[in-house]
């Protein structure tokens, strides 16, 4: 009998789960019911926000996927609230754990892009909020991005107008060992930021705000072609929100932070397949 080729989900699923059981023990306490595994609850979790949909609609499709359940040895599927109660109890920890080994998946260059946009925090249509005449709250997401494959380094997720300055020198100081040149555009013209990449042997590649004919100088003498890898932040950016949803499912701002980091893992998996 001819064995099927594995389809991509398939392979997402094999990698996750692989990743799941280097982060994380088999099950949170020698107390727990051992009915599942916190392997398995991360590969649904993951699962859930790489098909963009709801936690009965995902278990309402794996019951027509028996190769995905046996990847990850599933015999029997979780309740929606079991699924809800996992995603409430997996700290913010571990899911940065899990975007640290993933981006070990992937041949990182050292070529680093930094840069924001704007996630919704509410579902509604961009069509009714116009017409409702309402304003929707957004998560500031700030990404540092390697450019050779995409791969998403870190996140910063604030509900707050914090400024891109202030943002930037805690991803750098989280993550000086994977960068070699940072680029960054005119939000992050900081002198201040500078200095602390240097500290960290990191070269900056920032433009300046052009105030004086200097400015101007210095923004001509900057290496081009290096600088314009920068525009693969502004792409992973426009990814996650175009294959994961531009709008958080979850109503706690806590919730909402994890979504988005699990997007940048479920991200970064999909890139090293």
């Amino acid at each position: 009998m001819q064995t099927l080729p594995k389809s991509r989900l398939l392979q997402f699923v094999e990698e996750a789960f692989q990743l799941a059981q280097r982060a994380v023990a088999r099950y949170s306490s020698k107390f727990s019911k051992q009915r599942y595994t916190l392997h398995q609850h991360i590969v649904l979790l993951c699962l859930k926000v790489r098909k963009d949909t709801t936690y009965r609609t995902l278990l309402d499709e794996l019951i027509e996927m028996p190769r995905i359940r046996n990847a990850i040895n599933l015999t029997e599927l979780p309740a929606p609230s079991t699924l809800c109660k996992a995603f409430d109890r997996l700290d913010m920890a571990v899911w940065r754990v899990l975007l640290n080994l993933s981006v070990s998946l992937l041949p990182t260059n050292g070529v680093v892009g930094i840069d924001a946009s704007g996630f919704d925090r509410s579902h509604a249509s961009k069509h009714y909020t116009k017409r409702a005449e309402l304003t929707i709250q957004q998560l500031k997401v700030t990404l540092l991005v390697d450019t050779k494959l995409n791969a998403v380094l870190d996140l910063h997720v604030t509900t707050t107008r914090k400024h891109d300055s202030q943002i930037a020198p805690s991803l750098i100081k989280r993550n000086p060992e994977t960068i070699d040149i940072l680029l960054g555009d005119k939000g992050y013209d900081d002198q201040k930021i500078r200095r602390l990449a240097r500290q960290h042997e990191v070269r900056p590649l920032i433009k300046h705000r052009e105030f004086t004919p200097l400015h101007k100088a210095w923004n001509a003498r900057l290496d081009a072609d290096l600088y314009g890898q920068r525009s693969q932040s502004e792409t992973v950016n426009s990814t996650l929100k175009r294959k994961y949803g531009a709008f958080v499912r979850s109503r706690r701002w806590w919730k909402q932070f994890r979504e988005l980091t699990i997007a940048c893992l479920v991200h970064n998996l999909d890139r090293s397949l």
